[in-house]
C-alpha cells in the first residue's frame, strides 16, 4: 500500500506540536526562532499546510531532537511532500474533501453511518453520477465520478480497508437515478458485501429512533499507533475532521450501538434483495 502524504503531513504536524509543547515553548517563541510567522507555524501544526524537510530539520534542532528519531521524522516529512492520486482531481475536489480522501487512502478501518444515500465506497458509476447531478449540478461531473470510483480501490488493496457500514432503511427505498440505476446499485452492494473486509447492516424503520438521526459520519482508524483515529463529518459546503479523543470515543460508541440496533449482515442482505424487487 502506498503511503498517503496526507497521513504523513498529519503525523509530522502532531509530532512538531507535541515536541514544542514538551519543550515549554509558545507558538510565538518557536516561530521567532524558526524565522516564520506565528500563523504559519500554527497552520503547520494543524496540518493545514505542509512543511519542507529542511524546515523540519531546523525545528527538530530547536526542540533538541537528534539522531535516529530526528532522521525518522525527516523521512516522514519527505513522504508528506509526495503527491497523492487525488491531487490530480483538485479541479473538481474541494480542499476539505481532498484532505478526507488522503486520510481514507491509508485508513486501516472505516466505520460509517448514512441516512439518505449509499456511501461513496459502495456506489456504482450510475448512482454516483445521479448523486452529483442532484447535489452539485453537471459541472465536472464525470471527473467527480471518476475520482469517486478510484477511491474504491481501498476495498481491494493489500491490506484492504476494513469497512463497517450502517445504512438507514430509507437508503434502499429512495430511487436515486430511477429504477434501473437503483436496481444495479442494490445488486452491487450485495456483491461488495461478499468481500471478507466489508460488513453492511441496515438500520430498519422498525428500530425506531436512534442516536445518529441528525449526524451521518465516518470514523477513520489507522494501522500506525502514531496516527490517531479521526471522525469526519460533512455537508454540502464543508467537511470537519474531529481528532480529539473524546470525540472519537463518542462516535465509536455510537457506531457500536447502531450496529447492535441494526439487522445482522445476513438479515440486511435479505432486506436489500427484497428492496431490489421494487426496481424492475
Amino acid at each position: 500500500m502506498t503511503a498517503s502524504p496526507t497521513v504523513r503531513r498529519r503525523r509530522i504536524a502532531r509530532e512538531l506540536r507535541q515536541l514544542r509543547e514538551r519543550g515549554g515553548m509558545t507558538l510565538d517563541q518557536a516561530a521567532r526562532q524558526l524565522d516564520m510567522s506565528k500563523s504559519n507555524l500554527s497552520r503547520i501544526e494543524n496540518a493545514q499546510i505542509g512543511i519542507k524537510p529542511r524546515d523540519v530539520r531546523a525545528a527538530l534542532a530547536l526542540y533538541q531532537v537528534t539522531g535516529e528519531e530526528a532522521e525518522a521524522l525527516i523521512e516522514v516529512a519527505r513522504g508528506a511532500q509526495e503527491r497523492g492520486w487525488w491531487q490530480s482531481y483538485s479541479d473538481v475536489l474541494p480542499d476539505w474533501f481532498e484532505f478526507y480522501v488522503g486520510l481514507e487512502a491509508e485508513a486501516a478501518n472505516l466505520r460509517t453511518y448514512e441516512a439518505e444515500s449509499v456511501p461513496g465506497l459502495l456506489q456504482t458509476e450510475e448512482y454516483a453520477r445521479a448523486i452529483y447531478l442532484l447535489t452539485a449540478g453537471d459541472s465536472g461531473v464525470e471527473r467527480k465520478v471518476a475520482a469517486r470510483l478510484q477511491r474504491q480501490a481501498v476495498l481491494h488493496r493489500d491490506p484492504s480497508v476494513q469497512l463497517s457500514v450502517v445504512l438507514n432503511e430509507a437508503v434502499l427505498l429512495r430511487a436515486v437515478g430511477g429504477a434501473h440505476v437503483m436496481a444495479r446499485q442494490l445488486d452491487h452492494m450485495i456483491k461488495v458485501a461478499e468481500l471478507p473486509n466489508v460488513t453492511i447492516q441496515v438500520l430498519p424503520f422498525a428500530a425506531g429512533g436512534h442516536p445518529a438521526m441528525t449526524t451521518p459520519y465516518v470514523i477513520l482508524g489507522f494501522a500506525e499507533a502514531a496516527d490517531g483515529s479521526v471522525v469526519y463529518l460533512e455537508n454540502l459546503t464543508m467537511g470537519l475532521a474531529l481528532e480529539e479523543a473524546d470525540h472519537v470515543l463518542g462516535y465509536t460508541l455510537l457506531h457500536e450501538k447502531l450496529c447492535r440496533m441494526a439487522l445482522t449482515p445476513a438479515e440486511s442482505m435479505t432486506l436489500i434483495r427484497e428492496a431490489s424487487l421494487n426496481y424492475p
